[in-house]
């Protein structure tokens, strides 16, 4: 039998738009954030951290040469302390929680901090394929896979295009959701919902001023459904629009995990236990519908029924996959991404995942629910799915 993984501490930095108030942060010091404030709400001695594992998909420039391992060194972390970089594309800290979660169910760590960094404003998507094709460094698609998929060029756009076209979504339902995902981001943002998983650090506003960055900059408070509809489709004769992709966002987040034995030893209150790791390779073409023939298998191999599950954070890279997940699984639309998603808060890439898991945790608590189910869409066509059981 595998050891038990505890989640006992979780936090995030609030979303920060393109060249908006977290414009200024190296990843690595806005990684590193996350690293003290996780030290900070534990009370783990720094010195008992085994190894930090951190999701990152743009790992080029300010992001390059192990980002986990200059996070921890802009940190208070001792030198002591490991770390490695993982790229699973939009599931990398999902990733990272999963192999953290695994070093402490095997029994040879005690404590691991999973955690994701992405700084979209000073580190651009795609950066990493672009900067070394315009030095004559070739590109990723090797010959091979072009003759396994000859002329085809893999795009998450027109994968959630040709998602919404195989589930007959239409952008007036797209519309629909993408105005649900900022009401709900709206009133979780009123309401205080995020507060305790938010780290706030100092930004800086449009003139350069000092700001305390304690909230998603995001979210549109003036979002109106009519706005939603008036937004210019990305595709001809498609059903995707910006109003419903997720936002361009600059973020850190993270989750300590740790074994039962540390927990005892070190007398922590333990918020969540992990139920359930598993991940799925799919069609990489359609790329972002993994996620529903996972959640179906993940559900298979834990013995447990879509209604058994309290709480859904399905990550909405485009309004189409969340709303095609839902449909297809016939989940309660009421418990998913109740405090909205990455079309009004932002999708920092690789840290999205981490990001995700301290919403889903915290929501649990303050709902007083048992189970909660993550899983996103992942570029090459992966979807990862994590359960969790609050404690």
């Amino acid at each position: 039998m595998p050891e038990a993984a505890y989640i006992v501490a979780a936090t995030r930095t609030a979303g920060g738009r393109k060249g908006g108030r977290l414009r200024e942060w190296h990843p690595a010091d806005l990684g590193a954030v996350v690293l003290n404030e996780l030290m900070d709400r534990s009370g783990v001695d720094p010195e008992r951290v085994e190894d930090v594992v951190m999701g990152c998909v743009m790992q080029v420039g300010e992001q390059s040469t192990n980002i986990a391992r200059n996070a921890v060194l802009a940190s208070r972390l001792p030198e002591s302390v490991p770390a490695t970089s993982v790229d699973r594309q939009c599931g990398s800290s999902q990733q990272a929680l999963h192999f953290a979660a695994q070093a402490v169910m095997s029994g040879t760590q005690d404590v691991v901090i999973a955690a994701g960094v992405e700084s979209m404003t000073r580190v651009p998507m795609g950066l990493s394929v672009t900067l070394p094709f315009k030095e004559g460094f070739g590109q990723p698609k090797s010959p091979r896979m072009e003759e396994r998929y000859p002329n085809i060029q893999f795009s998450q756009f027109m994968g959630a295009e040709m998602v919404a076209e195989k589930y007959g979504l239409t952008k007036d339902q797209l519309d629909e959701y993408g105005y649900l995902s900022h009401q709900r981001a709206i009133a979780a943002t009123q309401a205080g919902a995020f507060k305790e998983e938010i780290v706030a650090v100092d930004g800086k506003d449009k003139e350069g001023a000092v700001v305390r960055h304690d909230s998603d900059e995001g979210i549109r408070f003036d979002v109106s459904m009519e706005g939603m509809r008036g937004v210019k489709l990305l595709k001809e004769g498609g059903a995707i629009t910006a109003a419903t992709s997720s936002q361009i966002c600059d973020g850190a987040s993270g989750v300590m995990i740790v074994s039962e034995k540390a927990l005892k030893e070190l007398g922590l209150e333990p918020m969540a236990r992990i139920h359930h790791l598993s991940l799925l390779g799919h069609d990489p073409v359609i790329m972002l519908e993994a996620p529903i023939p996972a959640t179906e298998r993940a559900l298979k191999k834990a013995g447990m029924s879509i209604d058994d599950i309290d709480l859904f954070e399905v990550n909405e890279a485009f309004a189409s996959v969340p709303v095609a997940w839902l449909n297809t699984l016939r989940a309660d639309p009421d418990k998913l991404n109740v405090n909205g998603g990455a079309i009004a808060l932002g999708h920092p890439l690789g840290a999205s995942g981490t990001k995700l898991m301290t919403t889903l945790v915290h929501a649990l608590r303050a709902r007083g629910k048992k189970w909660g189910l993550q899983t996103m869409c992942e570029g090459g066509g992966m979807a990862n799915v994590t359960i969790v059981e609050r404690l």
